[in-house]
């Protein structure tokens, strides 16, 4: 009898300690559910209602919506815009980022912390800010740096910026360069630095120690950071809407459109949908095989 009523508190204790991560996680859990699945799931039946300028919206299944974007060619120049944008961004930063990275781990102590601080600060600035910093310094004829460099005599007409793709590369490729530049340091933390000396005593120059040792160590953190940056620049809203405006619209823009101004919101329903899919299937892709290229880093 005493044997039954010591494995009875036993096997209450085991069973409590069994539900306690859930009891731990359910709060985290009903919030996700109530703040993003239940939200998307929404957006998703959205787009698969009707919508007239009349009668506004219907919830009827139909895939009227989903069929005007398979068909019409200036919703799929809309997404090869952004994905477009979104890839020059991701190489300008990995070509500018990966370096100061690298310049940033070699620094000591004191100028570490002082430029880490440097390239951490524009993320406490919000990005409508800095998208405008920008458009101040490049736009048009009232831009400073037209206005300096036709001064000057050094053009003759202003450098076009506002409204065209390579003014929203440039603008996305700093609001986000620091993306790139902590996930490559964070990257070289994990490097030894006597593998460094030990290739340089045994004869190999900068460019062999770069190549051969530094770069393929690296590489996982430019890919971890390719894969950040690709996505925050597709799923863009304020810097494309400041710089590329009505006239030059990318996948989020034109779903801001369709919500507020022509309030078709089925219609704009289905492009968010489709740009969160298309990204979700790009960034899985590319995590997966960054994984299974690296598995000695990553696992």
């Amino acid at each position: 009898m005493s044997a039954v009523a010591d494995t009875a508190p036993q096997g209450a204790a085991e069973e409590r300690s069994a539900r306690a991560p859930w009891a731990l996680t359910a709060p985290a859990l009903m919030l996700f559910v109530g703040v993003l699945l239940i939200p998307l799931a929404m957006t998703v039946m959205l787009s698969f209602h009707d919508w007239g300028q009349y009668k506004g919206i219907e919830p009827v299944f139909i895939l009227k919506n989903w069929r005007e974007i398979a068909t019409d060619l200036y919703y799929a120049e809309m997404f090869w815009r952004t994905f477009r944008i979104a890839l020059l961004t991701t190489l300008i930063t990995a070509v500018l980022g990966a370096p100061e990275a690298c310049i940033l781990n070699r620094m000591s102590g004191r100028w570490k912390s002082f430029f880490l601080l440097v390239i951490l600060g524009p993320l406490l600035i919000s990005v409508v800010a800095r998208t405008l910093g920008w458009a101040l310094l490049f736009g048009g004829n009232s831009g400073l740096l037209n206005k300096a460099l036709i001064s000057m005599g050094l053009i003759s007409a202003p450098l076009p910026f506002m409204f065209t793709e390579t003014g929203m590369v440039v603008a996305l490729a700093h609001v986000l360069m620091p993306y790139m530049v902590l996930a490559v340091w964070a990257a070289l933390q994990r490097l030894d630095p006597q593998v460094e000396n030990a290739a340089v005593a045994l004869g190999a120059g900068p460019v062999t120690v770069l190549r051969r040792i530094v770069l393929p160590q690296v590489m996982p953190g430019i890919l971890s950071g390719a894969i950040i940056v690709f996505a925050l620049a597709a799923s863009a809203f304020a810097t494309p809407a400041i710089i590329g405006g009505r006239r030059l619209k990318v996948a989020s823009t034109l779903a801001y459109d369709e919500f507020l101004n022509t309030l078709n919101w089925p219609l704009g329903a289905a492009v968010a949908v489709l740009l969160l899919l298309v990204l979700v299937l790009i960034v899985v892709g590319a995590s997966r095989l960054v994984e299974r290229r690296y598995a000695q880093v990553f696992g």
